[in-house]
């Protein structure tokens, strides 16, 4: 690699050093980033590339490795750790999920629920199950599809809690198609996981519909 990209690259650094990446633009974050999986290439030219054709960061951190790899530039390694980043971006939500005292509110779960399942293509259901302080005892997919009255959602849940000893449930799903409102289906899944629990003396504190921008709190529209 050339003089002057190793000094490109130092500076770059430097300047994440001074001030973090406040008024960074996409490609420039990108850019950053590629330093770390692509070798002896201007990692600039490929972060504008990367960033005209998914639009934004979000969506290229979203994309698949497959998708990223058909940009000149991206082989199998950066595409791996580009992959990678928006992994490691979920596991910090859930590590300051966790380190919370309790959950009070659907806002401190939202973070984490967005960088879950907000983007996702697919429609996937989660449960949080807390003790008796509304700490969390473990989270878990229950189901990947649209959301629907089956019984396997209850009785899945309700396994789930009395193997945990949960005192409490929320249960989330996203809208893959963007809008929060629920569904008939939404609505009518969450009386069945709320009288399921019910039988065995488990709260089911809220239901939360997220997107990658909104969310839709039942307990705070009073279906709960």
């Amino acid at each position: 690699m050339g003089t002057y990209f190793r000094g490109h690259r130092q500076r770059i650094k430097e300047r994440f050093l001074r001030s973090g990446l406040k008024d960074w633009k996409d490609y420039e974050i990108l850019e950053l980033a590629l330093t770390f999986a692509v070798a002896r290439k201007d990692t600039k030219q490929i972060a504008k590339q990367v960033i005209e054709k998914f639009g934004n960061l979000k969506n290229v951190l979203n994309s698949d490795i497959e998708r990223l790899k058909e940009i000149k530039g991206i082989k199998d390694h950066a595409a791996f750790f580009i992959s990678f980043l928006k992994s490691f971006a979920v596991k910090y939500s859930e590590l300051e999920l966790a380190e919370k005292e309790k959950i009070s509110s659907p806002s401190d779960t939202v973070v984490f629920l967005k960088a879950l399942i907000g983007s996702s293509k697919d429609e996937i259901f989660y449960a949080i199950f807390m003790n008796a302080s509304n700490k969390i005892l473990f989270y878990d997919e229950i189901n990947r599809g649209v959301v629907n009255k089956s019984a396997v959602y209850p009785r899945k849940i309700v396994e789930l809690a009395l193997k945990h000893n949960a005192t409490s449930v929320i249960v989330a799903h996203n809208h893959p198609g963007g809008g929060c409102n629920p569904s008939q289906n939404d609505i009518i899944a969450t009386e069945a996981v709320l009288k399921a629990l019910k039988t065995v003396d488990i709260s089911l504190l809220d239901h939360i519909i997220v997107t990658d921008k909104n969310y839709y709190s039942f307990k705070d529209n009073g279906l709960i």
